[in-house]
């Protein structure tokens, strides 16, 4: 579904478009590089949406009770982050995808309205609302090929900067969109991970919080995956691979902790495309025989 840009926006870019001037969040040597590329900058665009989104703090407890899959009453498993059980973090991450993702289709219709092909330097960010809950916002340079007079019919998105813009297109592949993993998940501090913590416990691995991270990790990784899917794209660029690890107070156990890890991985989905002119078969060869029979006499 294609966003429509808001009456202010709208009007922003009817000024650019009569003003015959563009503004860009380009650098001068990522503007020269993506002349290079046979393309140009329309102007600087951007998106944003604020959200009321929850806190990871108001979901329940992942296994105080060992009532996770997996697990016991002294070592609870950590929560499958993807779920959408009773005091999941699903509803969370959701809302988190539903925010960017309007912020990036924001975004693309200024992109549009300016006759651009795409978006390149996009900078996605997350920052908390004066008025409460979290302003996302998604701000890149709108370009275009001029040679081109059809371009795609949805302006690809791309955090590339402009010089590796340039040098996916020399290697003859092109952006297709912005792609996103998150993950949220946690883990209640049972007594094995208490006890493994503990000072004077020695050098030791953390089972528990190794089992959290792998699981978010692998879990943001898989909807990246699911991502570049939707998009029919071959593959991915990843620019942005972020993890963070907060405490928090047990909702069900008093003076107990849990961990809750929230890991975000942000790409750009790439296709190949042929070039004029490119030929996929190797050229032929000259052989020179290097034996006596195939060496000139004087």
């Amino acid at each position: 579904m294609r966003e429509e840009t808001p009456a202010v926006a709208g009007g922003r870019m009817t000024r650019i478009r009569s003003s015959g001037t563009w503004g860009s969040a380009l650098t001068s040597e990522e503007f020269a590089a993506i002349g290079s590329a046979a393309f140009e900058p329309v102007g600087q665009v951007f998106g944003a949406a604020v959200y009321s989104a929850g806190s990871a703090s108001g979901y329940s407890c992942p296994g105080a009770s060992g009532s996770s899959a997996g697990g016991t009453r002294d070592r609870p498993a950590a929560r499958a982050p993807g779920r959408d059980g009773p005091g999941s973090f699903g509803p969370l991450v959701q809302a988190m995808y539903q925010a960017r993702h309007t912020a990036i289709g924001r975004m693309t219709a200024e992109c549009a309205q300016l006759g651009g092909h795409g978006v390149v330097g996009v900078r996605l960010s997350r920052d908390p609302f004066p008025l409460g809950g979290l302003q996302f916002t998604a701000i890149g340079t709108a370009v275009r090929a001029p040679d081109v007079v059809h371009g795609p019919r949805v302006p690809f998105t791309s955090d590339v900067s402009g010089q590796d813009f340039a040098k996916l297109i020399t290697a003859g592949w092109v952006p297709v969109g912005l792609v996103l993993g998150i993950s949220i998940g946690s883990r209640h501090d049972d007594r094995t991970t208490t006890r493994q913590t503990r000072w004077g416990s020695g050098n030791a691995e953390v089972a528990g919080w190794t089992e959290l991270v792998n699981q978010s990790r692998h879990d943001a990784r898989r909807q990246l995956e699911t991502d570049v899917e939707r998009l029919g794209a071959e593959g991915v660029v990843i620019a942005t691979m972020q993890l963070e690890v907060r405490e928090r107070d047990c909702p069900e156990t008093v003076g107990r902790r849990d961990h809750v890890v929230e890991v975000t991985l942000i790409g750009t989905a790439i296709a190949s495309f042929p070039r004029p002119g490119r030929c996929d078969a190797w050229p032929a060869l000259a052989v020179m025989t290097l034996g006596p029979r195939g060496r000139s006499t004087s």
